[in-house]
């Protein structure tokens, strides 16, 4: 089928690099022309990075064949059966993408965007076609690591909500469905939920920001890698999920009680990142985002192996 990618940042070609290694035409535009050829180098190094992984089924150069420019955002849609917006994150700038998006694309094209913050009402909300309007959420970077947040607005049609879901599954990602909307969907809100804490803990200094860190990459994390939190406390009590409510909640629900999570001032921010630029400079940061996603294509090689040779 035909998509269009619709914003050519760090999401728009990573999304690209989802929809043609799944074998699908993709047209990518940007209001930035320099973007799109930014955007097809680095493409180019992920695919090599993938296939060093073991994680494309072909070669780059083939999948690269599949993703071209388009001159226009009227010429990237115009064939196009679904879209991925991937635009700034304002919505002011978002509603006028998507009514010029609705204004020109097939009425039978859905149209999605990967806003990590805006419901899809506030961007559809006046549009003819706000029927055929949703977010699809990614977790960054959505080439690697396969969850989707698919949350519809109220008038979005069951049959778009569907499409989208099938469509996602099929291109090897792995879509959830947030049941009606929430400020920051579902993975935002427990990302939230711990990052509320992990700065608390460190601003009231129990612990330093290092140490925070290995809490999860070296104990939590782990099991979280393959386990949700609900599988990892069923496993956690000799009954099972009932057991460990009834003997850790109350515990919990008293080291939480009356808890204020209060705003990160500027001394507290100073402070955490004063520990994190003694551990990494910050000219390094780029560089260890490239260490960040080889790590994640290792997990994910990985995993699809343990899946092969042992089924859940």
């Amino acid at each position: 089928m035909n998509v269009a990618i619709i914003g050519a940042g760090l999401i728009g070609r990573s999304w690209a690099i989802v929809f043609a290694r799944a074998g699908h035409r993709v047209a990518v535009w940007d209001s930035d022309a320099g973007a799109v050829q930014t955007a097809r180098a680095a493409i180019e190094h992920a695919l090599v990075d993938l296939e060093r992984f073991g994680l494309l089924d072909e070669e780059p150069h083939l999948v690269l064949q599949r993703i071209h420019p388009a001159a226009t955002l009227n010429e990237a849609i115009a064939d196009a059966e679904y879209v991925q917006e991937s635009t700034a994150e304002r919505v002011d700038v978002k509603r006028v993408v998507f009514a010029q998006m609705d204004a020109t694309a097939a009425p039978g094209c859905i149209l999605a965007s990967s806003t990590s913050t805006i419901p899809a009402s506030a961007i559809s909300a006046d549009l003819p076609g706000r029927h055929r309007c949703l977010v699809a959420h990614p977790v960054n970077p959505p080439h690697i690591v396969p969850l989707v947040e698919i949350s519809p607005a109220p008038w979005t049609a069951p049959d778009v909500v569907s499409r989208t879901r099938e469509l996602q599954e099929q291109v090897g990602q792995v879509p959830i469905l947030v049941k009606r909307e929430v400020p920051g969907f579902v993975v935002n809100r427990l990302q939230a939920a711990l990052l509320m804490e992990a700065w608390r803990l460190v601003g009231e200094d129990y612990c330093t920001v290092e140490d925070l860190d290995k809490c999860l990459k070296d104990g939590l994390g782990l099991r979280w890698a393959f386990m949700g939190p609900f599988e990892t406390i069923d496993l956690n009590a000799p009954g099972g999920l009932a057991d460990y409510a009834r003997r850790y909640g109350p515990v919990f629900h008293e080291a939480l009680r009356g808890i204020q999570h209060e705003p990160w001032d500027d001394a507290v921010i100073a402070r955490v990142e004063g520990q994190r630029r003694a551990v990494l400079d910050q000219s390094q940061l780029g560089a260890r985002g490239a260490w960040r996603d080889r790590r994640l294509m290792a997990l994910i090689a990985h995993k699809r192996a343990m899946q092969r040779s042992e089924p859940e």
